[in-house]
């Protein structure tokens, strides 16, 4: 996933980003078209991150359906908690230029202490030792990108997703699609992955189409850079800020919407914590509802992603 980062000045479009968010629920759900890989995709290229006016309102992912409104737990057993993050994530997680934790994992991880009303403290460690410092008391909850696995869930609690990766189409600019189906891509040339969930998709629900398979995402972006492709699928979000950035040369565009099948593309984002501490999960669970509620997660993913996902 990637780096790049917006200003915030979009009080007046809340209303209807709010709405947008409501309906990307409706589109995370399991029954719709799109959620998170299994693995961790890739961090963005590692650019400063800026801050820069957004031209149009976008899409802005929300997972808490308005009208299950969850009750407020009780908070007063919770004095601090203790977030553990990776070190080198952006725009996730990165080291800021005071040498403090940053990043959108890191904001909102504060924006939840602030609803619960306790103190916060945010630790940086390698990703492989996050389970690990969890699970023996080195910190409470791992807000780092992690993807609900099953092969986790046997180790940590997770709380609801907080995000998803969804999977996109993205052509040349003078070949956008405003809605991709599978009987428009037959005999199309797309590239993807070799081996990933995203070509697993492909094999599975456009069998028409032609795939060609690479072996890294450079490859696959320089085959849609010289035309040699229609399309390439894959991650939205290392995609979003690749198609944002230098490197793609201004070439292409998102084709269609956000596909979000859970079945290839996990469960989506979550807080980890220790398994049967339901008191801080719940409390976390309650407090990203009333972010979302209050539009503060809005302002934040529209801070750090110039191009949305989806």
């Amino acid at each position: 996933m990637a780096s790049s980062q917006q200003a915030k000045s979009f009080k007046s479009a809340r209303g209807l980003l709010m709405g947008l968010a409501a309906a990307a629920y409706l589109l995370a759900s399991p029954s719709a078209e799109a959620q998170t890989p299994a693995k961790r995709p890739p961090a963005a290229p590692q650019t400063t991150p800026q801050a820069a006016p957004q031209a149009a309102p976008q899409a802005v992912p929300g997972f808490w359906d308005p009208r299950r409104r969850p009750e407020r737990p009780d908070l007063s057993r919770l004095t601090v908690i203790r977030f553990l993050t990776e070190t080198d994530y952006p725009p996730f997680n990165f080291t800021g230029a005071d040498g403090n934790p940053a990043g959108f994992n890191v904001d909102l991880a504060r924006s939840l202490c602030e609803e619960i009303k306790v103190t916060c403290t945010v630790q940086m460690r390698r990703f492989e030792t996050l389970v690990d410092a969890l699970t023996s008391n080195r910190g409470d909850a791992i807000i780092a990108s992690m993807a609900v696995s099953p092969q986790l869930r046997a180790r940590v609690d997770f709380t609801d997703p907080y995000y998803r990766v969804p999977a996109r189409f993205v052509s040349r600019k003078d070949a956008v699609m405003p809605e991709i189906r599978p009987e428009y891509l037959e005999g199309k040339k797309v590239g993807v992955i070799a081996g990933s969930a995203h070509e697993a998709y492909l094999k599975a629900m456009f069998t028409d189409a032609e795939l060609h398979a690479y072996p890294s995402d450079d490859a696959m972006r320089a085959a849609l850079r010289r035309g040699e492709v229609d399309f390439i699928f894959g991650d939205a979000i290392s995609l979003a800020f690749w198609i944002n950035g230098t490197d793609s040369g201004d070439c292409c565009a998102f084709s269609g919407g956000p596909f979000v099948e859970s079945r290839f593309f996990g469960e989506g984002i979550g807080i980890a914590v220790r398994k049967g501490n339901d008191v801080l999960r719940q409390a976390l669970n309650w407090a990203m509802f009333r972010v979302w509620e209050k539009g503060r997660y809005t302002d934040l993913w529209l801070r750090y992603f110039s191009v949305s996902p989806f």
